[in-house]
């Protein structure tokens, strides 16, 4: 069996070696070494350790689309979203293809963010959408 001490000299070809035997599969393509480190020693240690708790089992038995619902609040179409920066209320109005503000059309919340603020934001979280924002 493999040691978790053992993967940080492997080389990758070793590294794949190590994948090939732990999950029975080829590695997934586009994988950094560091990346094949840390899966690998996860593997090892969970492993050890007797698996993962119950808990954890049934979150990921459940069906992928809860893994793939948004945390953002759904937006209808005619919905108003408000927010205030720096003394401006800026209203920006949801549309059937994405948003309406200072009179244009816009297909990312978060790019109206950043026009707004000048800097990266998330949109959803700027509106105050997800919960995140909220707490």
């Amino acid at each position: 069996m493999i040691r978790v001490a053992d993967l940080e000299t492997m080389d990758r070809a070793a590294l794949i070696a190590a994948w090939t035997e732990i999950f029975d599969t080829q590695v997934p393509k586009g994988l950094s070494r560091s990346f094949l480190r840390r899966f690998l020693a996860t593997e090892i240690q969970t492993r050890r350790s007797g698996g993962l708790p119950a808990r954890v089992r049934k979150a990921l038995m459940q069906s992928d689309d809860l893994g793939r619902r948004s945390k953002t609040a759904k937006l209808e179409p005619g919905s108003r979203l408000l927010r205030e920066w720096n003394g401006v209320t800026h209203v920006v109005e949801v549309t059937e293809d994405g948003f309406r503000w200072n009179g244009q059309s816009w297909r990312s919340l978060s790019v109206i963010a950043r026009e707004i603020t000048g800097a990266h934001w998330s949109g959803p979280r700027f509106f105050g959408l997800n919960r995140k924002a909220r707490s």
